[in-house]
């Protein structure tokens, strides 16, 4: 009996490549074209180009997915019906999507087209993925992070797809959850544009502590879980997806031909008569070696030896035999497609040759042409393998007959141009027959409405609040020494302080104090919502179900429907959600989704500037306009790398080449860890630019700031954006404008 083996998923960053995936036996092809796609600097084939790609493709049976995983701001999202439908009508089989307000747009004008919600969506859990599903996703691909169980799980309880990467780069961060390289460049990795700042060499500080030696501590080792097929496969995850739209056409078809030769022989033998020989390892690193391989998370939440480390080691020696065989076999081959043929040919009546082939997804497939009348031969007629001959020659055509009958009267001569076009006639009527079973037509565009889930119905955090009014100073705080600095000021009316940063006993306390100034208290979720803060938040589900929060600060789309179901258990009202700039809307329809979903108000995106955000709905939302922003989440851990993990919550410096130091923060309760940029946002400075957006709120992220500090930002924020007064005094030394006047690519 053979087994069932996932589909197995090959990136293409080229047409070459795609072609090169397909040769080396990959199921499905995943592409980029010339827009909306996370690898920009990526070769990315053309219309015509990615068309002609598709129909090679599909000719074979693999699928075509398209990359559409960057978010896009309101202008590109106009544009992308008109781009995506040529592909559409092409056939593409999926389009792999980050940004909300695509997902809903593809749904609405393209119903055919299955929906795959990107590594970026950071999909941590069924809540999550049950949202992408109401926007007519089929399949998730969840964070890299995620172990097999909670993979499982996704898949389980919610019926969709699932796709999990099983080799190529790792990032450091959850993807979709990384601003370094677009707060330290202007270069954004949700633009597609990483400059991959993370593989530089850092040390780590600690309070009395020297600092380590500068290594490659955020860099990660490449995956491959080659061993772990018979695993992944019992799981029943569906699409095992290989990393490299990067890479060349040989790293693409070397890296497929392994992982297909070994799914193979899952299939055959099963568990028991798998084992990964030793030289196809080595084959895989002499087609790229970072520092070392890792199985990934699979199995383990983090770990030091997924780390690169030490200083990279010199560069393996081409394996120049090897990537000739590569280039020679599924390179610069052309596959073909194999043929039943049949040729007939009667007295009185037209030649006739019909061809019939099976391809995989849409089953058996033929063609009949007909030619002219054959006449009589004046001498010797044509042989029936001299015919056969001639119709055999199918060389560069991307076909060949496995088998072909002929029947033909004697004493008949067919001359070669006859049969050669006979022959050209039929295999471009059975290519256009295999396409035209692919082929689509583009529905008309429907009005612009979120299909998503509607929310509890719980009132805005805003309400009442007008457009003539400044807007309010909300304050975040990480410690109780902030909270105690700034509920002590009038100026503040609300405050959140994070669900690790007090103790959950302090909880009670602290709203109290905060509401006993006339403030509003908020919590503000964790970034990042797996198996350990679903337990966190279940052992303190009575103590949160019974305390008068204003408000929830979501900050993962595993949220909403979470504390919904946990509230409601309880036969309590979920409090207002307040949707964190983490949960983007960079564009009205995302927007819209996402008040779908149940947001009483958004913080609008950190990576638009001042003249995109007016093409949003700005009013009555939020703004983070101070503080130290978040560069990047990981699972892994700078302390537990370069150190040992002691599960102490704390603050700690990255310290880069330049010695500039980024503030770490371990949040144990949660297992990941937050790096901060070195440089705080202010954009007190230029409060004036941005009284159009009509603000219902303005807010202040405090991280490792004391008492004094916290208040002296909190007086610059009043000054500037409540009093409106000009040539206030910024409250930190050495800031950063952020996006506000020079946005990302």
């Amino acid at each position: 009996m053979r087994n069932q083996t996932p589909e197995l998923l090959a990136p293409a960053g080229s047409l070459e490549s795609l072609r090169a995936a397909v040769n080396a036996g990959a199921d499905a092809v995943y592409v980029g074209g010339a827009k909306y796609g996370a690898r920009a600097y990526a070769e990315n084939p053309e219309e015509e180009d990615l068309i002609a790609g598709l129909r090679y493709a599909h000719r074979f049976g693999v699928r075509v997915h398209l990359t559409v995983n960057t978010l896009l701001k309101e202008a590109e999202l106009q544009a992308l019906p008109e781009y995506i439908a040529p592909y559409y009508e092409a056939g593409l089989d999926a389009a792999i999507v980050q940004d909300l307000g695509a997902l809903a747009v593809l749904h609405r004008q393209f119903p055919l087209l299955s929906l795959h919600a990107s590594t970026q969506t950071t999909v941590t859990g069924p809540e999550s993925a049950r949202l992408f599903r109401s926007l007519g996703v089929s399949r998730v691909i969840p964070a890299r992070e995620l172990s097999l169980e909670e993979l499982v799980r996704i898949k389980q309880e919610t019926g969709l797809e699932v796709e999990s990467f099983v080799h190529g780069a790792l990032c450091y961060a959850y993807s979709g959850q990384c601003f370094m390289s677009s707060l330290l460049g202007g270069r954004s990795g949700n633009r597609g544009r990483c400059a991959q700042t993370c593989r530089l060499p850092y040390s780590l500080v600690r309070d009395r502590e020297k600092p380590t030696k500068q290594s490659l501590l955020l860099s990660c080792k490449d995956l491959c879980s080659l061993d772990l097929i018979p695993m992944l496969a019992a799981s029943g995850i569906d699409s095992l997806k290989i990393e490299g739209r990067m890479k060349s056409p040989r790293y693409t078809a070397g890296v497929v031909s392994v992982w297909r030769k070994y799914l193979d022989l899952y299939a055959r033998e099963g568990e028991e008569g798998f084992a990964v020989a030793a030289e196809d390892r080595a084959k895989l690193l002499d087609l790229f070696d970072r520092g070392g391989q890792t199985e990934g998370y699979y199995r383990k939440h983090n770990g030091r030896d997924m780390i690169v480390l030490g200083e990279k080691k010199e560069k393996r020696k081409p394996n120049l035999p090897y990537e000739e065989e590569l280039e020679q076999r599924y390179v610069k081959t052309e596959r073909e497609l194999p043929l039943r043929g049949s040729f007939r040919q009667r007295a009185g009546e037209p030649l006739c040759l019909t061809v019939g082939a099976e391809v995989r997804h849409i089953g058996t497939v033929s063609a009949e042409v007909m030619g002219a009348v054959a006449e009589r031969a004046r001498t010797a007629g044509s042989s029936p393998e001299a015919v056969r001959e001639r119709l055999l020659k199918t060389g560069g055509t991307g076909f060949r007959f496995s088998e072909l009958a002929v029947s033909m009267e004697e004493g008949y001569f067919f001359p070669v141009k006859q049969l050669n076009e006979l022959r050209r006639q039929a295999l471009e009527a059975i290519s256009a027959t295999i396409d035209s079973r692919f082929a689509r037509k583009t529905v008309r565009p429907t009005e612009t409405i979120c299909d998503g889930e509607t929310g509890d119905g719980s009132s805005a955090v805003f309400e009442g609040r007008t457009e003539d009014k400044p807007p309010a100073i909300h304050v975040s705080c990480d410690s109780e020494e902030q909270l105690k600095a700034v509920s002590a000021m009038s100026e503040v009316s609300m405050i959140s302080f994070g669900s690790d940063s007090l103790p959950p006993e302090r909880w009670e306390a602290a709203i109290s104090e905060i509401h006993g100034s006339g403030k509003q208290a908020y919590l503000l979720l964790p970034q990042i919502f797996r198996t350990e803060a679903e337990q966190f938040f279940t052992a303190q589900a009575e103590l949160l179900a019974n305390l008068p929060f204003d408000a929830l600060i979501v900050r993962n789309l595993e949220e909403p429907g979470y504390f919904r179901k946990l509230y409601e258990s309880r036969g309590k009202l979920c409090p207002s959600l307040l949707f964190d700039f983490q949960v983007y809307g960079m564009n009205r329809e995302a927007q819209r989704c996402l008040k779908g979903f149940g947001a009483a108000r958004l913080t609008l995106p950190i990576e638009e500037t001042a003249r995109e955000l007016r093409a949003l709905e700005t009013r009555g939302q939020e703004l983070v306009v101070a503080g130290r922003l978040p560069m990047m989440v990981s699972a892994n851990c700078v302390k537990k790398t370069a150190a040992r993990c002691d599960h102490k919550a704390e603050y700690m410096q990255l310290r880069d080449r330049r010695m500039m130091d980024m503030p770490v923060r371990t949040h144990c309760a949660f297992c990941y860890n937050t790096i901060y940029n070195a440089a705080p946002l202010s954009l007190s400075g230029v409060a004036g630019e941005l009284r159009e957006l009509k603000l219902g709120a303005v807010r202040l992220l405090l991280t490792n700031e004391n008492a004094e500090q916290s208040r002296a930002a909190v007086r610059s924020l009043h000054h500037s954006f409540v009093l409106g007064e000009r040539d206030v005094a910024e409250a930190y030394e050495n800031f950063t404008r952020g996006h506000f006047r020079k946005g990302v690519e």
